[in-house]
């Protein structure tokens, strides 16, 4: 029995000198109306947050995309400010910070949360029949991320940009109604610009001169968008609450 007792407080030992938190962390909601929303800052050791909802952290602290996060409906939809302080000065990555935000979102939020696989409707991002319409960037380009507004239309933009980049910007500036994931198996980094209607726009008054986003990734880019439903890894949030401000 104390030989069980010496291996507990040995395995409780290593958890807590692995376990990563910050020094300081000072959390606050933001009444707005004006603020910067999902707003990442990092400076050495220190990490400001501003305009965050509790999806936004839960996706960053365990790197995950927007789908992959299931919030439950009675989740209130208040948006933070966070600065943090983590131990020393030296410079920490984002990846670096994340088993911090783990510890920040545990602790302060009360995270509770489990994984199973659920199946997802989605677009698949493929090559379309005649193949791809746009071309790999010179190395020499620098690499770059644009968005614009042409009248009705949203474009995406960017050099050095990669499909999953373009995958993840598609549902943000166009508002479709699942996620899009590549299925192009194109791994190089390209020059793309995108020009489309925002499904929001084509479903509440339609003109005649919209381009919905199925249409113009064909024409424009050489791609497809085919409705699928995937079988795929999720975290489903079974408790969190509103931390107390300090």
């Amino acid at each position: 029995m104390k030989s069980g007792f010496l291996a507990l407080a040995l395995t409780l030992s290593l958890f807590a000198q692995t376990r990563q938190a910050f020094e300081a962390v000072s959390i606050h909601e933001n009444p707005g109306p004006w603020r910067k929303m999902v707003d990442y800052s990092a400076s050495g050791s220190r990490l400001m947050l501003g305009g965050w909802r509790i999806g936004d952290l839960i996706q960053e602290a365990y790197g995950l995309k927007p789908y992959q996060v299931i919030l439950p409906p009675e989740t209130i939809n208040a948006v933070f400010d966070i600065a943090a302080k983590a131990d020393g000065d030296a410079e920490r990555s984002k990846a670096e910070f994340r088993p911090l935000l783990q510890t920040m979102l545990e602790e302060r939020f009360h995270l509770k949360f489990h994984r199973e696989q659920r199946e997802i409707p989605v677009y698949a991002m493929v090559i379309g029949k005649g193949g791809p319409k746009f071309q790999q960037s010179d190395p020499d380009q620098p690499a770059k991320s644009l968005g614009g507004v042409y009248g009705r239309n949203q474009s995406v933009e960017f050099q050095q940009g990669t499909m999953e980049d373009l995958a993840h910007r598609i549902p943000m500036a166009l508002f479709t109604d699942r996620p899009v994931i590549n299925h192009t198996g194109l791994t190089g980094k390209y020059t793309v610009k995108l020009v489309a209607t925002p499904e929001f726009r084509i479903n509440n008054n339609p003109q005649p001169d919209d381009i919905r986003v199925f249409d113009a990734i064909q024409q424009q880019l050489g791609l497809k968008l085919e409705p699928r439903k995937e079988s795929m890894e999720v975290l489903v949030v079974d408790h969190v609450e509103i931390p107390s401000g300090n």
